[in-house]
């Protein structure tokens, strides 16, 4: 597997130039991951498959989903042991700094002008699935995209690390908007990870009172209280399923 890996780094790195990598190949990662991620949702809807793992019981007209499928369409050699550790240490430096920045971008762009005029364009699906991770308005695009984008401009990463930095970006917010939560979610493994219920809630309310703002992990929701409507709806769902229990 690693012998693969080494000799389809190496043929990149010796038939494109730095720039075409950075650029094209980046671009092109992009949207492979993301369509290949996100359109597998859609399918599940209008097939009722898997259902009973659907966070909402409505769903999208076949309409509206289409609406939306239509609209949006510096390289070195490095040793692997240090390499490992390196990219390992870059992409929660990528993780931490993009769930504080991403916060601060959403928080903002819930205040009533930019709703009306930019963010409300990302809240048209009231019930979101994959692909509408990235229905926006191109204002908020520029906007949030600059919390992603912030920890490789700092750090001038390996093409590698930036490459794994975006597919882990990217299927993080398809799974956070997919609509599903499976037992295989990673929200069900990994401690303050927010995925698909946590971002479903965001989406169902009315902008001055949704919070959960955060991106991946939600310790920002936690620490400025503005995951408090969410908690309370949770805990409340959880003394229900617990009465159920008892009474069967």
């Amino acid at each position: 597997m690693a012998s693969f890996i080494e000799s389809g780094w190496l043929y990149l790195i010796t038939h494109f130039s730095d720039f075409q990598l950075a650029s094209l190949g980046s671009f092109f990662l992009h949207e492979s991951v993301f369509f290949l991620s996100g359109l597998p949702f859609i399918f599940l809807e209008r097939a009722g498959w898997l259902s009973k793992y659907k966070i909402q019981t409505k769903s999208n007209s076949p309409a509206a989903q289409e609406r939306y499928t239509w609209a949006c369409k510096a390289v070195s050699h490095c040793r692997p042991g240090i390499f490992r550790k390196v990219v390992l240490t870059q992409i929660i430096f990528y993780f931490i700094l993009e769930d504080f920045v991403f916060y601060w971008g959403h928080r903002i762009l819930h205040t009533k002008w930019l709703y009306k005029h930019v963010h409300s364009v990302h809240h048209e699906f009231a019930t979101p699935f994959g692909l509408t991770s990235e229905y926006a308005h191109p204002a908020e695009i520029l906007f949030l995209g600059f919390a992603t984008i912030v920890g490789p401009a700092i750090t001038g990463p390996h093409l590698i690390t930036l490459w794994l930095w975006m597919v882990f970006r990217v299927l993080e917010t398809v799974e956070a908007h997919c609509g599903y939560h499976f037992p295989w979610s990673p929200s069900n493994f990994l401690p303050l990870y927010g995925g698909a219920v946590f971002h479903d809630y965001h989406h169902r309310l009315l902008y001055t009172k949704s919070g959960n703002y955060s991106s991946t992990f939600v310790y920002m929701d936690w620490v400025f209280g503005t995951d408090k409507g969410y908690r309370k709806l949770k805990a409340l769902k959880g003394n229900e399923v617990e009465a159920r229990s008892k009474q069967i």
